[in-house]
């Protein structure tokens, strides 16, 4: 080619190859996760549950209450048993923490103090009282070393503590980080792959300290001399901070939920920022504008206004990796997301029609339950007992992953498998298990407030024929107790039916005819029954009307 041809044609950008995804290893990875799209069981506490927690090794749950109580549990072939019950701390447990090595946990609490356990043991054998109101908490050393190191947060404040934990109070503090954050310390991350903390404060701010000498980690573990080159100021950027963090099993990945209800996947030893998932309030509404969310518009209407409270009095939720870090789990108004990293793509949603609870904090069980044989031999259940008597040599038919979920003003976990939930309207074998006795207050508190029985059928007389009703005073006795009261009070003579919807709904109960309601008959307005049994998802279905958010006068 002669000069007059011109310059030589720049040659072509390389394509960047795009990621060929094994179906069949994903449909394999998939089929480790549950599936049911109901909760399995639910378990009681005293007050809301606030954290959950497993260890893997071991193959124990942790739950923990508002009370300061926490409860151990094992896995078994099919489900949990329960273990044992302690009433920890006096106060409200605020972090919460198991070991790498899944052998210890720690528990941190408004009174002022930590507590160490023995998983195995199920036994408390350690306490450290703290001098300050802690905050979050996290074990910091790998699995075989000699030191077990625990940092923790001060609440309110942007100082780091690093405990000893098998010593005492004099002895225990090893090292004070006061200078790596400038505002108070939201979460606590440890990637035990590579020995690094990530820690993040409330300015949005997300750093990354070697769990050994505190500082820096080496050119060896990340791949960035300084956090300008990455994607760490991300938070800061959008004026939001994180709210959680979880590590990949294999340590390159980490995801944080933030305040700004974004989820966002870094990878670990470039900083950078691999994917960013929006869960904010305005991409459910317009997906429910657009039908693609399909759900009922008061089903939705009711699951926003949780959502709105829950952002008000600061109830976040957690976002976790499964075994192979292809999938995250996380909780929103719609259920349990099931999502591949891989793909971008919805896996399946756990919990879509259980519309009373919102699941909030979540931990996983995957793999191929132990067999314990104390333990197995102490199983109550009917299937528990058939199983230990089964061949146990097939393996992988005793895989039974679970998702346990703690969720929003409920003294409750649930347990999701891959197996829907028993329909028996027994209440003593229900899904929901009653595992807490009422205390004698309580009992004698319901002997001195029991009312007269109440009725199971009642008669509507109107100018347009009778309706003829059927009460549920075992499932809703508080609303039965109300409306049985009202109508033999004359409360609901005359009273018109002041809203009518063809095909849809009529309304009527309110004296005023305005639909704004009365009283009911303890002076105001009285909470929300919920029973799954009862659902309005056919027609004929009388209830008492909703005047706010989970409270009720006298409208039917």
């Amino acid at each position: 080619m002669s000069d007059d041809d011109g310059p030589m044609p720049m040659p072509l950008p390389a394509v960047k190859r795009r990621k060929v995804v094994d179906v069949v290893a994903e449909k394999a990875l998939l089929d480790q996760l549950p599936s049911a799209e109901m909760y399995e069981k639910s378990y009681m506490h005293r007050d809301t549950v606030t954290h959950v927690a497993f260890s893997k090794s071991t193959q124990f749950l942790i739950t923990a209450s508002a009370d300061g109580h926490i409860k151990f549990w094992r896995k078994m072939r099919t489900g949990i048993e329960f273990v044992k019950h302690y009433k920890a701390h006096l106060q409200a447990i605020v972090g919460l923490a198991v070991s790498d090595d899944g052998l210890r946990l720690a528990t941190t609490s408004l009174d002022g103090t930590i507590k160490f356990f023995d998983i195995l043991g199920f036994d408390m054998v350690n306490m450290i009282t703290l001098g300050y109101t802690p905050s979050h908490c996290c074990w910091i050393f790998q699995t075989g070393h000699v030191v077990p190191k625990i940092v923790v947060a001060e609440m309110d404040s942007h100082v780091l503590r690093v405990y000893h934990a098998d010593h005492a109070k004099d002895t225990a503090l090893l090292h004070v980080l006061d200078n790596l954050h400038t505002a108070p310390v939201t979460v606590l991350g440890f990637n035990p792959i590579a020995n690094v903390v990530i820690s993040g404060d409330s300015k949005g701010m997300l750093d990354y300290w070697a769990a050994d000498n505190y500082s820096m980690p080496g050119a060896g573990v990340i791949k960035f001399k300084s956090k300008m080159s990455t994607d760490l100021y991300e938070l800061l950027k959008h004026r939001t901070h994180a709210t959680s963090i979880d590590i990949s099993p294999n340590g390159i990945d980490f995801v944080v939920t933030a305040a700004d209800s974004f989820l966002r996947v870094f990878r670990f030893a470039t900083g950078k920022l691999r994917r960013k998932y929006d869960e904010s309030l305005v991409q459910f509404e317009d997906a429910q504008a657009d039908g693609s969310l399909q759900l009922d518009a008061i089903d939705f209407g009711r699951r926003m206004a949780v959502e709105k409270e829950m952002q008000s009095v600061g109830v976040t939720s957690n976002c976790i990796f499964d075994a192979s870090g292809h999938y995250v789990l996380f909780s929103t108004l719609l259920g349990i997301k099931i999502l591949h990293i891989e793909t971008n793509k919805l896996a399946r949603v756990l919990g879509k029609v259980e519309n009373t609870e919102r699941f909030t904090q979540l931990c996983l069980f995957q793999g191929t339950p132990s067999i314990n044989t104390q333990f197995q031999k102490h199983a109550t259940t009917e299937v528990e007992k058939k199983l230990v008597m089964s061949d146990a040599n097939d393996a992988k038919a005793w895989i039974d992953p679970m998702v346990f979920a703690a969720a929003f003003k409920k003294a409750r976990f649930y347990c999701f498998s891959t197996r829907e939930p028993v329909d028996s309207a027994d209440d003593e074998h229900g899904r929901d298990v009653f595992n807490e006795k009422p205390t004698l207050d309580e009992s004698q508190i319901s002997t001195k407030t029991a009312t007269a029985a109440l009725g199971t059928r009642a008669v509507i007389h109107t100018t347009m024929g009778d309706i003829f009703l059927t009460l549920y005073p075992n499932e809703c006795p508080r609303t039965v107790e109300n409306f049985c009261t009202h109508a033999r009070n004359g409360y609901y003579d005359n009273c018109l039916f002041h809203r009518v919807i063809k095909n849809f709904m009529v309304q009527t109960g309110d004296p005023q005819g305005d639909g704004t309601g009365g009283e009911s008959i303890w002076g105001g307005e009285f909470e929300d029954e919920f029973h799954r049994n009862l659902r309005h998802d056919r027609p004929f279905t009388v209830s008492m009307a909703n005047v706010s958010l989970a409270w009720h006068g006298t409208i039917v």
